[in-house]
């Protein structure tokens, strides 16, 4: 009984000493894609499509502009137009202003890219009855 105990600690003590195969994770390699590059009017036109869905609805109107204001780039004044007349038949002035919000925290600290947009879309806004933030009074924090 002694032996079989010293058998099965020797053995347990080799197990203990034997190398094991070392498992490694392979490493992904990145495979970046090399299609073909969305151009700037490529990447306008789909979204001025987006927005200027018959059917588009409020989900897809706040989804779509968030995921456009998370961009690193400040929406095309075009591309804007579209966003607005969307939230015109969808009779929903708060997302209309809101946008506009938006558009102006985008712009940071470059002063002059707000009132450019704001200049190109004035004749749109004026169409579809949608006052600015400053003429609202609420563009003071």
């Amino acid at each position: 009984m002694f032996r079989a105990a010293l058998q099965l600690s020797v053995s347990g003590a080799r197990s203990l000493t034997r190398s094991r195969p070392q498992y490694t994770a392979s490493v992904a390699a990145r495979s970046y894609s090399h299609g073909k590059q969305e151009t700037d009017e490529e990447f306008d036109a789909r979204w001025v499509t987006y927005f200027s869905k018959p059917d588009i609805d409020a989900w897809e109107l706040r989804k779509g502009m968030n995921t456009l204001i998370g961009y690193d780039l400040v929406p095309e004044p075009k591309i804007l137009d579209a966003a607005l007349r969307a939230c015109r038949r969808l009779n929903d002035l708060a997302s209309a202003i809101r946008i506009l919000e938006a558009v102006k925290d985008k712009s940071g600290p470059h002063k002059e890219i707000y009132p450019y947009v704001l200049q190109e879309l004035q004749p749109t806004l004026n169409e579809l009855g949608i006052p600015t933030p400053e003429e609202l009074g609420i563009d003071k924090a």
